[in-house]
């Protein structure tokens, strides 16, 4: 019968044996996703949805190294990879997040309504999220070593509060785009045909679930090892796994891919000469889905 074991020098890495069932199931339900998201990256050719296949592997990997600790809780691999592989996966998803925006304001025509000029959105909050990404990799990677787990524990919230900060940003962002362009510029038809408010909506439901992931990490690394949430293995599943698993099924179902040309309107170049969809192996009458950020929706007068 497996028992809690001492890493080194009566330092536990765990304050509880994982449970291997509980790692199992989301391991294969992360596994699922991936694979579905996957399958849509190869037929929509979305690459910048890519971080959510990245993303959603290295879950699967972190919760099998999770239920594999179950019988290893004095061995530091097992707790390195699964620390690691289940803390990063949100910073990456957060980076297709932001390409969202960039793409749904320029499909709509909507530069002038942006907070921040749109060549530079982008670039911003992934520049952001990149920070972000390997701070916390690196304050997980000192959390493995037994001694110096405070300090990693500390460079962690760090990265987490960046990537809040961050992801506010983005929020307010979108919020006064959306705002703006309602209030002065959109017609019926994109509304109704485009699906763009849909994503926008699909956008803050995804943010505002990762933001309240990043804040229980925040809080459960700050209250440190011998916190509450460090210390009960159900807050992980419950504020960590549930909510990375909804925000694959969510981003999936109301996957970019879905945003569709307005039957009155007329798809530009970012040049200004006409798109021709059959050129870029689109049907007019099929739906009309757009796989190109260069190309803007102007209503018909």
């Amino acid at each position: 019968m497996a028992q809690l074991e001492p890493y080194k020098g009566g330092y536990y890495l765990w304050k509880y044996l994982p449970s291997i069932p509980a790692a199992v199931i989301f391991a294969l339900l992360f596994l699922g996703a991936t694979g579905a998201h996957g399958f849509r990256l190869y037929k929509t050719k979305l690459w910048f949805c890519l971080p959510f296949v990245v993303g959603g592997m290295m879950e699967v990997v972190g919760y099998c190294a999770r239920a594999a600790a179950h019988n290893r809780t004095s061995q530091l691999m097992p707790y390195i990879i699964q620390n690691m592989l289940i803390l990063l996966p949100p910073v990456l998803f957060a980076a297709s997040i932001y390409m969202v925006l960039g793409r749904i304001i320029r499909a709509v025509h909507g530069e002038p309504y942006s907070l921040i000029p749109v060549n530079i959105l982008t670039k911003v909050f992934v520049a952001g999220d990149l920070i972000s990404f390997f701070v916390q990799g690196g304050g997980a990677g000192i959390m493995a070593k037994g001694g110096s787990a405070d300090m990693g524990e500390k460079i962690v919230v760090g990265g987490l509060i960046l990537q809040i900060i961050m992801f506010g940003l983005f929020i307010i962002t979108a919020v006064i785009f959306q705002t703006r362009y309602q209030k002065h510029k959109v017609a019926a038809p994109v509304y109704d045909a485009m699906g763009w408010r849909m994503s926008m909506y699909m956008l803050y439901g995804v943010s505002a679930m990762i933001m309240i992931r990043n804040i229980f990490r925040t809080i459960e690394f700050a209250a440190g090892q011998d916190g509450y949430l460090l210390s009960h293995e159900w807050t992980v599943y419950v504020f960590d796994a549930v909510l990375m698993l909804t925000v694959m099924v969510v981003f999936f179902v109301w996957h970019p891919s879905n945003l569709k040309q307005s039957p009155e309107a007329q798809w530009m170049h970012s040049d200004g000469t006409e798109v021709n969809l059959a050129e870029q192996g689109q049907n007019p009458t099929s739906g009309g889905r757009f796989s190109n950020s260069n190309y803007s929706a102007i209503v018909s007068k």
